[in-house]
This record gives structure tokens, sequence and C-alpha cells, in this order.
């Protein structure tokens, strides 16, 4: 079942894919990615943070990172055009991992630059995840014989 674009779960659905697309779409191309990456050390460096950043120039790197900004703006754009409740509950699902990993990295010594990555991903995942259970639990009950 689809939700209308207006529900409260579609927005929130939507909203959560743009963000994907702005945060990860840098990463999909060899010389965006090279760019991001080197931002991040940037700030890193002027930060004076600890930790251990990217690199920048590695191709296997850059590689991964475009992987990653491929897939996840490919996804970002499918949530963009379906605001689903199924789409939205496998993509708090991968909120979770992604913060999961990011939560790792940071106990492995990356740079403390991720928490602006983690925090969001967090907050995105709750509110999300709120939303898509209720959108869910609204399908169940529609679909329920009488």
């Amino acid at each position: 079942m689809t939700t209308s674009p207006s529900t409260p779960a579609a927005r929130v659905i939507r909203a959560s894919a743009v963000y994907d697309l702005v945060v990860t779409a840098g990463f999909a191309l060899p010389v965006t990615a090279a760019l991001a990456l080197g931002s991040m050390g940037d700030v890193h460096r002027a930060l004076g943070l600890s930790g251990a950043v990217p690199v920048a120039d590695d191709a296997f790197t850059i590689l991964l990172a475009n992987l990653l900004g491929s897939i996840v703006s490919v996804w970002a754009v499918l949530r963009i055009l379906r605001p689903e409740p199924v789409l939205g509950a496998a993509d708090t699902v991968a909120r979770l991992l992604f913060s999961t990993w990011f939560a790792w990295a940071l106990t492995q010594g990356a740079s403390p630059v991720l928490i602006g990555f983690l925090v969001p991903e967090v907050a995105w995942g709750i509110v999300q995840g709120a939303v898509v259970v209720r959108a869910l639990g609204a399908e169940r009950r529609t679909l329920a014989p009488c």
C-alpha cells in the first residue's frame, strides 16, 4: 500500500531522503568524493582533532566512497519518488546500521568529524522510525479483516 504524499510518514520519509541525497551525492563521483573527503580532513585539522581521516587521494578509499555515494543517492531518489512506509522502514534499519558503523569507527580511532554524520543519522532514524511504525500500524488495521 502506498502512502499519500501529504501524510506525516510520507513527508518525513521524503525529507530524510532529501537529506541523504544532499549529504551523500558528493561522494558519488571520483572528483567530488576526493573533494568531500578532503574537506572532512580540512575540518579535522582546523579543529585540531585527534583520530584518523580518510585519505582523499587513495583509489580504494575513493572507490568505496563512490559506491556509498552512488547507492545512497539512488536509494534517496527512490524514496523521494515513492515515500512509502515499507521503504521508510527499510531506511530506518539502514540508519541503525550506519549509526552502528559510525559509532564503531569512532571507537577504532576515526576522526570525531564523523559525529557530524552520526548525530543526524540517529535523529532521522528516531523521527522516521516513529512515523513509520504509526503508518504501518494504521495500514495493518486498515487491511485487517473486520
